[in-house]
């Protein structure tokens, strides 16, 4: 899979990507990324400006369409070639105005071949662009931040470690936090003892069914107490299931 991030500041975007099991990840082929610099398509050849005022006044610079409309032409013709394929790849304007950002979206995302994220600064980016380019407008999360490089790398990590072949133990994926609507349920490691605190027995068992069903059950209460929103929603779609009505023998 191949995460193409258009950028100011691609330095940001290499440091955190090129490290732990992303950089491993693309050191074996699973993944790559390629942090382009935004100024590097700017008309102005001496300062490389990408930014303006907006029209009808207002506190802040605006980034401008063209130099984001032909980084994202160059990245979309390389795309094509290397895939030998007219299929436009999907285009995500990192803002919080979007969409939230969720594992179910991460899960979506990752099944794609490209992807191309727009980082906007200062105010925000030329409407007129965003309308020619973008196919999806997603968040973080209710809250304003001084660029969208740190939520575009959030968000390839959480995508790219649904790859396959990027964790090392694909279980890992499936039983963490938000899997089935439940968080992840309480996990221990050695010593067995550790400031009068005690691993649960039933871990120590080894009977891996009664494991199974002990993590299920505190996954289910975590969730009740941490995140409502999210147990109802496991409770519409794993209803209870009704106790069994006792049969009574009947007299000869």
């Amino acid at each position: 899979m191949n995460f193409h991030i258009m950028t100011l500041f691609p330095e940001m975007i290499e440091q955190i990507l090129s490290t732990s099991i992303l950089g491993r990840a693309i050191d074996k082929g699973h993944i790559s990324f390629e942090a382009v610099n935004i100024r590097d398509y700017s008309n102005d050849n001496k300062h490389h400006k990408v930014d303006d005022y907006t029209y009808g006044g207002g506190a802040g610079m605006l980034m401008q369409a063209q130099p984001i409309y032909d980084c994202f032409l160059d990245i979309s013709n390389k795309i094509k070639e290397k895939a030998q394929s007219d299929k436009k790849p999907r285009v995500i304007y990192v803002t919080p105005q979007g969409r939230v950002f969720d594992q179910k979206l991460a899960a979506e995302l990752s099944g794609e071949d490209d992807l191309i994220f727009l980082c906007g600064h200062y105010e925000g980016v030329d409407e007129r662009v965003l309308e020619e380019i973008v196919t999806d407008y997603i968040s973080i999360g209710d809250y304003v931040l001084t660029g969208g490089e740190l939520p575009a790398t959030v968000m390839i990590d959480a995508i790219a470690r649904l790859v396959p072949g990027v964790l090392n133990n694909n279980e890992s994926a499936m039983t963490e936090s938000f899997s089935n609507n439940l968080l992840e349920y309480p996990q221990y490691s050695r010593p067995e003892e550790w400031m009068g605190k005690k691993v649960p027995s039933i871990l120590l068992s080894g009977d891996h069914k009664k494991v199974d069903e002990w993590r299920l059950e505190q996954a289910i209460i975590r969730t009740k107490e941490r995140r409502p929103d999210l147990y109802e929603k496991y409770i519409e779609e794993n209803p209870p299931k009704p106790p069994k009505k006792s049969r009574r023998k009947k007299n000869d």
